[in-house]
């Protein structure tokens, strides 16, 4: 019996798995710095985690808990809570690169490695990789 119970908290810890906090601090300083009043992007983007509408959307999809509208993703706690829930709902089992290179490029990337897409992401990981140390 605790032999299963333990290959039961296994399977949910893995497949329930969180971006680190490290790295959404890192997303936050080379998006914006960590500030909350810019737009990115020609305006398509938006707040500390320079948030597109259709990313917003797709964590709202996947974490209803989350409500809101889009123009909370200007403030910082909020913004937060979208990226954990889309990297949490789409990167399941995926390292903090990957993780990194889907907030970047959005969720179809990672099928789409050694595209001009994908050779895009290369340097914003190198940036994550520097604000992580």
């Amino acid at each position: 019996m605790k032999l299963a119970a333990m290959f039961v908290c296994a399977i949910c810890a893995s497949a329930c798995a969180q971006p680190s906090e490290r790295l959404l601090d890192a997303i936050r300083q080379v998006e914006s710095g960590g500030r909350e009043d810019l737009m990115g992007d020609g305006g398509r983007a938006i707040g500390p985690y320079q948030i597109h509408r259709a990313y917003w959307q797709d964590a709202v999809a996947a974490d209803r808990s989350l409500g809101g509208k889009y123009e909370d993703c200007k403030r910082e706690a909020y913004a937060r809570r979208v990226v954990r829930a889309y990297l949490t709902a789409y990167g399941k089992g995926k390292t903090t690169e990957q993780m990194a290179r889907m907030h970047n490029g959005g969720r179809g990337i990672l099928r789409r490695v050694g595209s001009r897409a994908w050779h895009r992401t290369t340097s914003y990981w190198v940036k994550i990789q520097g604000a992580i140390k």
